[in-house]
């Protein structure tokens, strides 16, 4: 260490213009130099003659200049072509996949504040840690606009970069700063600060968790309209519904309208039982167990639920609605013996209405009709339809006389003795019947109806005739 009179103590003195400037601390702060360096370096003890004279005539020898001598360290020039060279250099590193070749751009203190990571990185290992994941997108950078700003050894590039992504073709715009110091003979990044457009950034509106409830409420109450496209009209533009009762996955308005015109004459009304609410940007997800009572008739229905709102048009709308029958034990449709009796009412009562259209749609969408004097199976509605062309032409009216109700899990059997009055002629004629329905899209259907002569009547008589046998 040397000692130089002048007016002031200085430390790290910005004279080192002549070829020589003192190492910077290991914190370094890129301030811009007032001194242009020179574009050739001198002797470096032609130099440090030029800094005593400067010091002598610059400052009277009653103080003190400490000058660390052993610590200078030579200015190194570099363009601006340069400096965007050091850009490349670290996107080459990208290029070969590998974490530890980019963190070896980085300087011995360097800090890196990436674009998707809240740490900032300020260390080898930490550089490398967060390159271990974003390597694997394959990033090739270009940069699209920057200015760069240069000192004494050091220089900075800042502005816009856009990457493209080799692992699944996308594109991401980010603002970067590099700051560029010399060291060990090499330029390296000290600091990195690559953050995204501000511009693109979703500022989220707050929400808690008890307005998110709350939207289960407008939902519950669109129920209570009784009105199915109030129902859609809480779901998004492209919110996703699927449905308990349907297989079918519903993804537009006028889907979502048609499921809720089947499932609003139950009159349902909706209870969470227990839920989990989750709130991000602009999003937020209600998951659990919901209950509904059927106001139609009192009977109660428990699924598990998930709800996902966005923020749409200033207003929380259902993103996606997931319903689902509880699966440790599929909840069956309440039925009881009274309402699967009903059930033959429904149909007979399609038949008095000599609609055979009307007829065949009490049946389901694969139902089997085995009629008493056809022996062609009806398996579709169009066969089934063309029977009963024939068969309401004799205004038939029925009445069971003895049966036997059975009840399972979303689907009932009536089967006994039934008797047809025939309008046409005041006629009665005795048949055998089974019916079996099964719950289908919200209602109970006949899935399979077999009738068939009183075989005592038929074997006693003899052959009978196909004209004196009368369908049922």
């Amino acid at each position: 260490m040397r000692v130089l009179s002048s007016a002031v103590t200085v430390l790290g003195l910005s004279a080192f213009a002549h070829g020589f400037v003192q190492r910077p601390p290991a914190a370094f702060s890129p301030v811009r130099s007032t001194v242009n360096a020179p574009s050739a370096m001198e002797d470096s003890s032609t130099a440090l003659n030029g800094i005593r004279s400067f010091l002598s005539n610059k400052f009277s020898k009653t103080s003190k200049v400490i000058i660390d001598i052993e610590n200078v360290e030579p200015v190194q020039s570099i363009s601006d072509d340069e400096v965007r060279a050091l850009f490349e250099l670290w996107n080459d590193s990208l290029a070969t996949g590998k974490s530890d070749i980019v963190a070896k751009r980085y300087s011995k203190s360097p800090i890196l504040l990436p674009t998707v990571s809240d740490t900032p990185r300020t260390d080898y290992d930490s550089i490398k840690d967060y390159f271990d994941a974003f390597l694997l997108k394959k990033p090739q950078g270009t940069i699209v606009e920057g200015k760069i700003t240069k000192g004494i050894n050091w220089a900075q590039d800042a502005g816009v970069y856009e990457f493209t992504m080799g692992a699944d073709g996308s594109k991401v715009k980010a603002r970067y700063t590099f700051d560029y110091v010399f060291e060990d003979g090499e330029w390296k990044i000290v600091h990195h600060h690559s953050s995204v457009m501000p511009e693109g950034i979703d500022i989220a509106t707050p929400i808690t968790k008890e307005r998110v409830r709350n939207l289960f409420h407008l939902w519950n109450d669109a129920l209570a309209t009784g009105d199915s496209s109030t129902v859609a009209a809480r779901y998004a533009k492209e919110g996703v519904l699927l449905p308990t009762v349907s297989d079918e996955a519903r993804y537009d308005s006028e889907a979502i309208t048609d499921y809720f015109d089947s499932f609003l004459k139950k009159q349902p009304q909706g209870e969470i039982l227990e839920g989990e609410i989750v709130i991000g940007t602009n999003w937020a997800q209600d998951a659990g167990i919901y209950e509904f009572t059927m106001g139609v008739d009192g009977s109660k229905v428990k699924g598990r639920y998930s709800f996902v709102y966005v923020l749409e048009d200033g207003e929380w709308k259902i993103s996606h609605h997931h319903s689902s029958v509880m699966p440790e034990g599929v909840l069956p449709t309440p039925i009881t013996k009274d309402e699967v009796r009903d059930l033959f009412q429904l149909w007979n009562g399609a038949l008095a209405t000599l609609d055979s259209d009307k007829v065949a749609a009490r049946y389901s969408k694969e139902a089997v009709l085995l009629p008493t004097v056809s022996d062609v199976p009806r398996t579709d509605s169009a066969l089934i339809k063309d029977y009963f062309d024939g068969f309401l032409q004799k205004q038939p009216q029925g009445e069971i006389l003895d049966g036997n109700i059975i009840i399972g899990t979303n689907w009932a059997q009536d089967a006994g003795v039934y008797e047809f009055t025939m309008g046409v002629d005041g006629s009665k004629v005795k048949g055998r019947y089974s019916f079996v329905y099964v719950f289908e899209d919200g209602e109970w259907k006949i899935s399979h109806h077999h009738s068939s002569v009183m075989p005592e009547a038929y074997l006693a008589a003899g052959p009978v005739k196909e004209e004196e046998l009368v369908e049922a």
